[in-house]
């Protein structure tokens, strides 16, 4: 059973100077992926907190579709509900990614993706030029059929990471069979580092008590302030109260919104089912200004996720059988198709 408190962590910008020609439904779309994306990753066995950015998903199957051919594409673009061989939606979208790399100061937020290429393997100039534009993207020619190889990429999961380690155990010790029978392996990563616009005084940080799921009690840091706050109270479609509370990052570079049942003896479990992209949309823009006594435990969070399962129960399934991996717009050989093991770790978030 999770915590009663959940931050779901979503990773959003806007183009620069705010104005965007995509229409505002690819906004919601994106939003109701990143729920779909949530839901999936916290049933799938997770009793632990969670914390996971979607562009860190997202990304990886924007830039196959680069290379994708045939049936393999349409099962990327199906996915995701929008083509980035749409000129309007990939130039929103390098906007947007392109403003994520905050430069503000307190704050690091690093969002790579690394397509890991047996070495050798030929590579399509036109889908080379495509990568080196999309999101802080690199190509990277490793020995994936070689135990040293896969070694090789345990040890440096992000080749531009910033915090110094790996989370969590090893998904390369896992899935190493596969990865060693690989041409392709992707990898996303997202590293967020940030400090409160209102800061949280290090002296008004005590132990107290901390109420998770069915009434379990745990003595955690607690941080506290007085300040003034975005908060709101609201029902969800199935009746429940839930209170919003928003706390903006140093820059604006990131939001926390933090969703908490009014009714101590009503698990969040029982709202999450009802959140959608159109309900977080009106929660969010009817937050007022309050001053309230904020307390929040201090914590850091890691996780990281195989997308493969993801994707198979999104109908992306090609990428993972070699006899229907269509991915010619790769190596530019009409002749040949590549197998693909697609992996994401996810957030490395720090507070």
């Amino acid at each position: 059973m999770r915590s009663v408190l959940l931050a779901l962590f979503l990773l959003h910008a806007c183009p620069p100077g705010g104005a965007s020609d995509l229409p505002e439904d690819l906004t919601l779309l994106r939003t109701e992926l990143a729920l779909h994306l949530y839901r999936i990753v916290a049933t799938d066995g997770n009793r632990t907190n969670l914390v996971l950015s979607p562009a860190g998903a997202f990304i990886p199957l924007e830039l196959l579709q680069f290379g994708a051919q045939g049936n393999t594409r349409r099962q990327l673009v199906q996915a995701l509900g929008y083509t980035v061989h749409d000129p309007r939606v990939r130039e929103w979208l390098r906007a947007v990614y392109a403003a994520l790399p905050s430069a503000s100061p307190g704050a690091k937020l690093e969002l790579t993706c690394t397509l890991y290429v047996q070495t050798g393997m030929p590579l399509a100039p036109c889908f080379v030029e495509q990568v080196s534009r999309w999101a802080n993207s690199s190509l990277e020619a490793a020995n994936l059929r070689e135990p040293n190889g896969t070694t090789m990429l345990a040890n440096g999961w992000a080749p531009r990471q910033t915090t110094g380690e790996r989370p969590g155990g090893s998904t390369w010790e896992q899935d190493g069979g596969c990865v060693e029978s690989a041409q392709l392996v992707l990898v996303s990563t997202v590293s967020f580092q940030s400090v409160w616009r209102h800061r949280f005084s290090f002296s008004d940080t005590q132990l107290l008590p901390f109420t998770c799921a069915r009434d379990v009690v745990l003595q955690v840091p607690m941080m506290y302030q007085t300040a003034e706050v975005n908060y709101g109270q609201f029902q969800d479609p199935a009746g429940h109260q839930v209170g919003v509370l928003e706390l903006p990052y140093l820059g604006n570079v990131a939001r926390l919104l933090l969703l908490l049942p009014r009714d101590r003896d009503t698990p969040l479990s029982h709202t999450e089912p009802h959140l959608t992209a159109s309900i977080l949309h009106i929660w969010t823009s009817s937050l007022k200004r309050a001053r309230m006594d904020v307390l929040l435990p201090r914590f850091r969070i890691q996780n990281h996720f195989n997308l493969k399962n993801i994707l198979y129960s999104w109908g992306v399934t090609d990428l993972f059988d070699p006899l229907k991996a269509n991915l010619k717009g790769i190596s530019g050989n009409t002749s040949s198709s590549s197998k693909l093991i697609c992996i994401v770790f996810g957030a490395v978030f720090n507070q």
